[in-house]
């Protein structure tokens, strides 16, 4: 029997589109999986949980008016959740939510794939939560490192998926998310 699951959409949001380091190469492809995932999500009975990244200034401020979902994404969350730190589990209220709900699995999708997305993904294995981290369904943006490297955003998301494999989260595809978490093998 499957664990009651959530899914978290954290910071696909048009704030991104309005910072210097934004690419539209990869946003398509992040546009369709999200979606899918989104939309598997909701036929399956699967609670949607939105969360927004605001700050006080800037772009991710509530009065710029970009703190909304990225275009082209639909949805129609379930519940909706605001945060000012990079896990989805900080002052938010998320989980409360979830403990009320009775949530004990959640998938970890949005933007970025090593920031917001890879630390709410910790934060919730810590707190004792199976996690599938569906890399194919976050977005993120080239980088540039100390020495000067340009790492590319699917380079970064390997890394991600790398560190997170096996030790915080199960990696999983769009399908597999939604598919459950895997069946524990008969003794």
């Amino acid at each position: 029997m499957s664990q009651p699951t959530a899914l978290l959409v954290i910071d696909a949001q048009e704030s991104f589109r309005h910072r210097d380091y934004f690419r539209n190469q990869e946003l398509g492809p992040y546009i369709a999986r999200q979606q899918a995932l989104i939309d598997g999500a909701k036929a399956r009975g699967i609670p949607v949980v939105q969360i927004f990244h605001v700050e006080e200034a800037g772009v991710f401020s509530e009065a710029s008016g970009l703190v909304k979902p990225i275009a082209p994404l639909e949805i129609q969350p379930d519940v909706v959740f605001r945060k000012r730190r990079h896990s989805a589990l900080v002052g938010s209220g998320l989980d409360v939510w979830l403990t009320e709900q009775g949530i004990r699995r959640v998938i970890v999708s949005g933007i970025r794939t090593e920031q917001c997305c890879e630390t709410t993904t910790r934060h919730a294995s810590d707190l004792g939560y199976a996690v599938d981290y569906v890399g194919e369904a976050t977005l993120t943006f080239p980088m540039v490192d100390a020495s000067g490297r340009e790492w590319s955003a699917a380079e970064i998301r390997a890394r991600t998926e790398l560190v997170l494999a096996g030790r915080f989260a199960r990696i999983a595809t769009v399908e597999d998310a939604l598919a459950g978490a895997p069946e524990a093998a008969a003794a």
